[in-house]
Parts: C-alpha cells; structure tokens; sequence
C-alpha cells in the first residue's frame, strides 16, 4: 500500500523540552495564552468552515460573490498613511536568512516583507530564527557579516516600509502550551507584538495577512489586532496590515474582507501563484479545466486578468493599494543569456499589472527592483479607475487553448516537487531550480497539476508524439524516474544520507498527489 498525505503537514512541532519560562522571552506565555483561549476556538471553526466550502466545490457548488450588503454599497473609505503612499515595489524573502533580510532592505525597494509562511521551511528552528531576525530588522539593527569583504553590514537609514508575514491560519503550532495546539498565526504574530516598541519603530507594526478564504476570517484578524493592541496599551487601530488574496473564494469577498478589516487596512495583493493553485483545487473535478504545464501560462492568462481587473476597482474604490504577484523566472548573475531573459519578462509582466491599474508589483531579487518601481506611475494610481470595469467580473474564464499539455511538463513538474521537498527537508522553504524561484505555493501547483491530469486521465504526447495517459502507475513511474535521475546528477551522489534525503522527499511528493486522488475517489493501490 502506498503512502498517502492529505495535504502538507500542517503542524509545526516545538520541541519536546521547550520550556517557555527559559525559552521564550520573559511573560510572553502569559500573554499568548490568553489570546490562545480566545481565538483558537475560532480559528478551528473557520477552518472547519473551508473544509465545507471546498468539499462543496467539489460537489459542484463553486465560489461565487455575496449578495449586496453594507461592505459593498456603503461610502467608507481607508485611510492610507503617507509612509505607505508609495509601494511600487514589495520584495519579499524568507525571515530565517539574515543575510537576505539585510540585503532586501538595502535594496532601494518602497516596500519589504520578511516572510514567515511559504519560503520558509515550517520547522521551529526556522521560524524562531525567522522571528529573531524579524525583531531587529524592525528596529534598523539587524547585521550580517560579509565573509567576503570581511566586514559587518547593517541596514541602511530608508524609507522602506517592513512587512511581516506570519503563517496562515491553516497551519497550527504544536508544543508551546504543552498538549494543546494553537493557531501557527497567533503565535507568530503574537511573538512580534509582543517584543516591538512602538518607539523603535520607523511606523506601526504592518502585517501582511496570507492564506485568507473568506471575508469572515478578516474576523479573526481584526479582532486579534485589537485584542493585541489593548494588551499593549496600543490605539486599537495601530497595527496596519495588507493582505493577499491567494485563494479562489476570497476574490469573491475582496471587498467585504477590506470592509471588516478597514482600520487597519492597507491594500490587497494577488498572490497569484498560491492563487492558481487553489484554483486547480476548486474546479478540480472539473475536466475543462485541466492546465497546461505551468511555464507555458503566460502571465496575462485570462483567469489572471480578471482578478487583475477587479481587484484594483475594488481597491481603489475605497482607497487602498493593489498590489500585484511575483516573477517567477529570477535574473542571475553568472549566466547573462538567462539574466537578460527574466529581466524582460519581469518588465513585460510588471508593464501588464500597471496596465491593470495595480499600484505596485513583488520581486524577490534586489536586481528586479528598479525594473518594477519604473514600471509604475509614483507614487501610485490610487485614482485611476476604468469606466467599463466590472467587479462582479466572471473568475473563471476557461484555459482553453492556453500553453500546452506535454509528458514532458509533467516530468518537469514531478522532478520540481521532488527538489523542492528535498530542499524543505534541508531547511529550505525556497529554492531557485532551473532558474525559477520555487517555493511552497509553485509546489503546491505542480502537485495539483499532476493530480487533476490523473484524475482526469488526461492523455498527453510523450517525446516521440505517442499519447501516453495519466494514471496513478504512470506518475508512480514518474517519480521513480526523476528520483533516479536526480540522484546520479547530485553533487552528493553516493552520500547515502543525501540519497535518503532525495527519497524521503520523493515520497513525500507522490504521497500528496495521491492524497489529492484519494480524496476524490480515485483508488490508490
């Protein structure tokens, strides 16, 4: 019998001597703990609740907007900071790297986001050294040492405005209060407030909220930035946020979340990739909507565009920033063929969403930044709106005819997750392959991709132009190919604890394909 994972471990365990008088700093555990037993109840109904949205998708009943209510007829408005007037650019990078976190705020870019969520592997020492670098990296006092030169680097004095993603709240965080779980967001969010002074800080402590999937959650968020700010002795609006839309039923609700969240709120963001694979799993019982292999959608897809065009309706109708999504083809600085390839397509994209009226764009690269900031007018298009626009937009424009459907894309797609998991079991949350920055929202693409072509039984050509059909065998075959293979180019080929590494994340990656398929019926052998 073969393995099988529901989803991506969704619990990141604290060790099992953690103790938080030692561990942790001096009177925090009292501090989660009461917001602990106010919101972890919550938090486990909004995930029940996502659970029942999803299954009935698949039953048929797909996402679909709200009907008219206060959040969408009324006159409110945002109000947006003057240090916040300018986001051009947010690159964003994984908190666990000092060295990056220092580089990515000597970058020049308007905005910065040290993230704690997808390109961070969820393990406890990467968040807890996430969070220790988040802390000084707030108050301008995060260094590196550049071996290189053989001197210390610290931030330099900007304007950049710090973001801090915490993890979503379909993740929990297991080990801190000893039998108890409690939502990874809380804890995380929790950690920063908890440890800032207002006083060292160039402008309020701004979150940037992920994985939201319906209006009600914006909620649980609200209600945690006041419950935090009151335990502070914070105005009850002080904590600032920005919030990504990355999940299908959330483009429906963009306004209504914004509505709920509007004294803190800063702007929306199209976390397109997290975005298109939550996509894939609500129209997955859909044939119609098999993909194509992914680097062959082009960025301005139509099911792209369309929450490109409703999103900054949305946004700019109430005052708030559109931000759009991540390049993923990265510039390199060794191959000048590859460098000059993906600093075009980031300015052909970056042109795209300024079109769509978006007031800034992510990279991840500090060579992207100037690129993106000048495809932007400055310091944004808070009021440029399209007279046609339509924010009651059709979401799910067929990808009929887009991009092709190969064998090949497939393989491609396996060898990724393949690679990706071994970095996460490496302690990479991100990790550049064959030029693309992959991290766990690509991954979760790939995955779903193989996935619907199985449940499908897709056929596709092969190498040769001979139709080969996907099945669970063939994707069993697949991974056992690419795992081979990658084994005898590895640099560490012979190491047997590399090559148990490789392994464990092959199985990883077969075994939330064949959850996917389990869940849709499909028996697994």
């Amino acid at each position: 019998m073969k393995t099988v994972i529901s989803i991506d471990p969704p619990v990141n365990q604290a060790p099992s001597d953690l103790d938080p008088s030692r561990d942790l700093p001096s009177g925090f555990y009292d501090f989660l703990i009461r917001l602990h037993r106010e919101f972890t109840p919550r938090q486990q109904e909004l995930a029940a609740r996502r659970r029942r949205v999803l299954d009935a998708a698949h039953a048929g009943e797909l996402p679909d907007y709200l009907p008219p209510s206060e959040a969408t007829t009324g006159s409110w408005r945002v109000t947006l900071p003057g240090w916040c007037q300018d986001q051009r650019n947010q690159m964003t990078g994984p908190a666990d790297d000092g060295e990056l976190v220092v580089k990515m705020l000597n970058s020049g870019a308007p905005g910065v986001m040290l993230d704690l969520e997808d390109s961070v592997a969820n393990a406890w020492p990467n968040i807890t050294m996430g969070i220790q670098n988040i802390i000084p990296a707030l108050r301008g006092q995060l260094t590196y040492q550049d071996k290189k030169r053989n001197r210390e680097v610290g931030i330099n004095d900007s304007k950049t405005v710090i973001y801090t993603r915490p993890r979503g709240l379909h993740l929990e965080q297991a080990g801190v209060v000893k039998g108890e779980r409690l939502p990874a967001a809380l804890f995380d969010v929790a950690m920063v407030a908890y440890q800032v002074d207002p006083s060292q800080l160039k402008h309020p402590l701004s979150i940037y909220i992920p994985k939201s999937e319906s209006a009600d959650e914006a909620l649980w968020w609200r209600d945690l930035f006041r419950a935090i700010s009151a335990a502070r002795g914070w105005p009850q609006d002080y904590i600032k946020c920005m919030a990504l839309v990355e999940a299908h039923p959330l483009a429906y609700q963009m306004e209504e979340f914004a509505y709920h969240l509007r004294e803190h709120m800063m702007g929306l963001n199209l976390g397109r990739w997290d975005y298109m694979a939550s996509l894939i799993d609500f129209t997955l019982q859909d044939p119609a909507w098999v993909l194509p292999d992914r680097n062959t959608i082009p960025h301005d897809v139509a099911f792209f565009q369309a929450v490109r065009e409703v999103m900054p309706e949305v946004c700019h109708k109430r005052g708030m920033l559109a931000i759009g999504g991540m390049t993923a083809l990265y510039p390199s600085r060794e191959d000048a063929e590859l460098n000059a390839r993906a600093l075009n397509v980031l300015e052909q994209d970056k042109k795209n969403e300024a079109n769509s009226l978006m007031d800034g764009a992510w990279t991840g690269h500090p060579d992207q930044n100037e690129i993106a900031v000048n495809q932007f007018p400055y310091p944004n298009q808070l009021q440029a709106r399209r007279k046609d626009a339509d924010i009651h937009k059709d979401l799910r424009p067929s990808p009929e005819g887009v991009g092709k459907r190969t064998l090949q894309g497939t393989r491609d797609a396996i060898r990724t997750v393949i690679r990706y998991r071994n970095g996460v079991l490496n302690g990479k949350g991100a990790s550049l392959l064959d030029g693309y920055m992959e991290d766990l929202a690509t991954d979760r693409i790939y995955r779903y991709m193989i996935a619907q072509r199985t449940l499908h039984r897709v056929s596709v050509p092969d190498a040769n132009g001979r139709d080969v059909t996907h099945t669970p065998e063939l994707v069993t075959q697949l991974f056992d190919e690419e795992l081979d293979r990658l084994r005898r180019e590895s640099s560490t080929n012979g190491d047997a604890a590399a090559a148990e590494t490789y392994r464990k994340a092959r199985n990883q990656g077969e075994g939330m394909v064949l959850g996917v398929l389990e869940a849709q019926g499909v028996q697994i052998r």
